[in-house]
């Protein structure tokens, strides 16, 4: 019997740039526009996704490396050769060929050790595929701080906070895999239930980034004192969301948003500019969200009548919704 399994996506909604320095606060929350896939054994390993117009074995695939890679630490973690299987991924976390930025490389990876689970009939926790992840990523030289996988194997809104991601690097490369998965690597991953009732909107610029580089190009301009804002005003915004302290989460997110503006002038373009400006006059709050370069921003809206009113400012700026969520106290 084929087995289906899916995945979602996610946004940040604070402390990005700051969540890559080990122990940083961030929040990010689940978008339900992720990823599908089918398993089943075969007589031979044959994967393909719909990204492509050509599938593969196990024979190294740059296009498909990441999947093959995922394959050999599932592997590895079982002891044991894997018997043979046919895997589709499709996804969703694209419009017109755009990506959305919603974290499609942390889905893939996620997708793929779902579905061997599932293969398997393996139970494993929201934590270990988290770690299983993080395992492939690190391997391949990531240089996120990985607070997507936290959101996306929870599938849940989440407060997360980062761990020195070189150490378990090392300890990968150094000891045997079951160790790693079993150490202490210092993260925190905290579901959070929202005390509001509010809109949670998503607006995509249609423009895609290349997050990788642009990361490269702020680290630099990261300081201490960015490192202590970020973390008061996540740790502010988390006990708001969480209490229900409406003027606290419009206050702390529009903060949130101003210590991206000031770190580096690539993060907010003019369409993510636009976007939050939109909110002028209405009982909302904007900012960019991730990495920046384009992609997207997220709103959160405290009126229905002004949701829409903000949909459609958007929907003027050429900035198109792609998910909706009311939040109720």
């Amino acid at each position: 019997m084929t087995r289906t399994v899916h995945t979602c996506g996610k946004l940040y909604l604070a402390g990005e740039y700051a969540v890559l320095t080990a122990g940083q606060p961030a929040l990010l929350a689940p978008i339900p526009i992720g990823m599908t896939a089918t398993i089943d054994w075969a007589e031979a390993f044959a994967l393909r996704s719909d990204l492509f117009d050509y599938g593969v074995d196990l024979t190294p695939d740059s296009n498909y490396a990441l999947i093959q890679e995922t394959i050999a630490l599932f592997e590895a973690y079982l002891g044991q050769p894997l018997h043979p299987f046919a895997l589709t991924i499709t996804s969703q976390m694209a419009r017109d060929g755009r990506k959305l930025g919603i974290g499609s490389s942390g889905a893939v990876v996620l997708l793929a050790l779902r579905a061997m689970a599932e293969l398997y009939a393996l139970d494993l926790s929201a934590d270990q595929l988290f770690r299983l992840a993080a395992a492939v990523l690190l391997k391949r030289g990531d240089n996120g701080s990985l607070g997507d996988l936290a959101c996306i194997a929870y599938g849940d809104w989440v407060y997360y906070q980062s761990f020195d991601r070189q150490q378990v690097a090392d300890w990968l490369t150094h000891q045997p895999l079951a160790e790693v998965l079993s150490a202490d690597w210092g993260y925190v991953i905290k579901p959070m239930n929202l005390a509001l009732t509010v809109d949670f909107l998503v607006g995509w610029t249609g423009q895609p980034a290349i997050s990788s580089d642009l990361v490269n190009q702020v680290k630099s301009a990261i300081t201490p004192d960015f490192l202590a804002a970020s973390r008061s005003t996540v740790d502010g915004l988390y006990q708001a969301l969480t209490a229900g302290d409406k003027i606290g989460v419009m206050t702390l997110l529009a903060q949130a948003g101003q210590l991206l503006s000031a770190l580096h002038p690539a993060i907010v373009t003019p369409a993510l500019e636009r976007l939050c400006q939109a909110t002028t006059g209405l009982s909302a709050v904007a900012k960019s969200s991730g990495a920046g370069g384009g992609d997207c921003g997220i709103a959160l809206v405290f009126d229905e009548t002004d949701s829409q009113t903000l949909i459609d400012r958007w929907e003027e700026q050429g900035i198109q919704l792609i998910y909706k969520e009311r939040f109720d106290e």
